[in-house]
């Protein structure tokens, strides 16, 4: 008899409820004004007697008019935004990561993106600088009003390689450094906690302990758990 490590391996029983849904991706009516696009991870089934593998997904949260995900398919993420009516501008917000960026650039070609750095993500890469608390505070309140090279200039008399590391960071992406008070105060967003939450409650479901999935049938398994998000079940 299996075991029920075994079994999970060979069949997840969330599979085939999953698959008995055909769902097509949402159309949204109103113009999307903002969006932001994170990453999250799946695990597929591999055979008996091979480790698991966990494999990357993107989510996009258009904030309050709808999410998606898609498995190995950025050109269906990018398809999917394109076909939205988007604002002009468009808000983009997002982390640190290249392929984050990259998705960002694909989207909206015709129109002006306000891309913004994620203040939460820059809060922790400078928390990993360390050192003096007061200087760490003079930082971040140069950087809360966008100033970019007063906050930079902190560092002037500190050579250290977590130094460098913040320094760099900063610099990629320095136009994406806004004054945050100020886009805060206008009730524009700053952070991309709608896609993070996305990305755990989509984790919710395809992270069931002992959970293994097909790579084929990933794509429908965040599909089905994206429309339970958007409330497709409830209507």
């Amino acid at each position: 008899m299996p075991t029920a490590k075994k079994a999970v391996s060979e069949i997840s029983p969330q599979e085939p409820k999953v698959l008995a849904h055909e769902l097509k991706l949402p159309t949204v009516k109103e113009v999307v004004e903002e969006m932001s696009i994170d990453g999250g991870k799946v695990r597929l089934r591999t055979p008996q007697g091979r480790p698991c593998e966990w494999r990357d997904y993107k989510g996009v949260n258009l904030h309050d008019l709808g999410v998606a995900a898609f498995f190995r398919d950025n050109a269906g993420l990018v398809k999917w935004v394109n076909q939205q009516p988007l604002a002009n501008p468009l808000v983009s917000i997002g982390d640190g990561h290249d392929g984050v960026w990259n998705l960002f650039a694909e989207i909206g070609p015709t129109i002006f993106r306000l891309e913004i750095l994620d203040w939460y993500h820059l809060m922790e890469n400078l928390e990993k600088v360390g050192g003096s608390r007061s200087r760490l505070a003079r930082v971040k309140a140069l950087l809360w009003s966008g100033k970019v090279d007063a906050a930079l200039k902190e560092f002037d008399d500190w050579e250290h390689p977590r130094v460098d590391n913040f320094r760099a960071y900063v610099t990629k992406h320095r136009h994406r450094i806004v004054n945050y008070g100020y886009y805060q105060a206008e009730g524009i967003s700053i952070g991309s906690g709608e896609v993070e939450s996305t990305i755990k409650q989509v984790a919710a479901r395809v992270k069931l302990s002992g959970a293994q999935w097909k790579a084929a049938n990933v794509p429908q398994v965040l599909r089905h758990r994206c429309a339970y998000l958007n409330g497709v079940f409830s209507r």
